[in-house]
């Protein structure tokens, strides 16, 4: 993962050494020749997502978003792309999140749970109904919705959708309930590592998880990066928002392609590719 990136662009080898600096172990090792398992240790995976998105953003000198936008841990990658936080302060921030949400999982064994062809509403009413805690957790697309609790409450969940007509409802493997009630710890710990981090005002306004409005004032950005732990994400919102803005082409930035099936199926017209 990235080392093609590593060893084309100094740029990018400068930004993955800088990362290795800052986190204390190098993560290059992992991400090039780590095993499936090391690399999907809570210390790596997200450090790693956002250190090989931002090389990707920031080492292409015709890279210049009018509106940026990152689904869930993405957020703090497009921070950096609209000039909100520095690499080092957004990695710092990441590393931080990674373990807070990692103590918050061990604190409350928790899942999710990919709901298929099913309306969102319907969704949430039956995450309403069930006596446990089960949120809508991320609005991917019309049609697919992640829903996230307790292992308990998941499992009523996914018997009540199938019930109501969804076409999958399947189980992930995840380490917890990532954006729902249970994430509070991690929310808390957080809390206080953003505050103390300087934010800059952005050259372009962010579309934010938990509003899935354009947000360009420093303190609304902070609150909102604080409040999406325990929020839903709404991506499909977000999509439809930056489109009904003005919003044609859509660039991914990173390791893979999915937000680009997840755009088009958004908004089918407009043009989705990554960078």
């Amino acid at each position: 993962m990235g080392k093609d990136l590593y060893e084309s662009k100094e740029k990018a080898k400068a930004l993955f050494e800088e990362a290795n600096d800052i986190l204390k172990f190098k993560i290059t090792d992992v991400m090039f020749t780590g095993t499936a398992d090391e690399q999907k240790q809570t210390q790596v995976t997200q450090p790693a997502i956002f250190v090989h998105s931002v090389a990707v953003a920031l080492c292409n000198d015709t890279f210049k978003p009018e509106m940026v936008a990152g689904h869930s841990l993405g957020e703090f990658s497009a921070l950096v792309a609209n000039k909100t936080l520095s690499f080092a302060d957004g990695l710092v921030l990441v590393s931080k999140r990674a373990m807070a949400m990692q103590k918050a999982c061990e604190q409350n064994p928790s899942t999710m749970a990919a709901i298929l062809g099913l309306d969102d509403k319907i969704v949430e009413e039956i995450c309403a109904s069930i006596d446990e805690v089960v949120v809508a957790a991320n609005y991917n697309c019309p049609g697919q919705l992640v829903i996230s609790g307790s292992i308990k409450g998941i499992e009523i969940a996914c018997e009540k959708m199938k019930a109501a007509g969804a076409k999958r409802a399947l189980p992930l493997q995840v380490g917890g309930a990532f954006h729902s009630p249970l994430m509070e710890p991690a929310r808390e710990e957080l809390a206080d590592a953003i505050k103390a981090t300087k934010f800059s005002s952005p050259i372009c306004p962010v579309y934010q998880n938990v509003t899935a409005m354009p947000s360009s004032d420093v303190e609304v950005i902070k609150a909102n990066l604080i409040a999406q732990l325990t929020a839903p994400v709404r991506w499909t919102q977000s999509v439809q928002q930056m489109v009904q803005d003005g919003a044609k082409v859509f660039i991914e930035c990173g390791p893979g392609k999915v937000l680009q099936g997840l755009v088009k199926k958004i908004s089918p017209g407009v043009e989705a590719t990554r960078l």
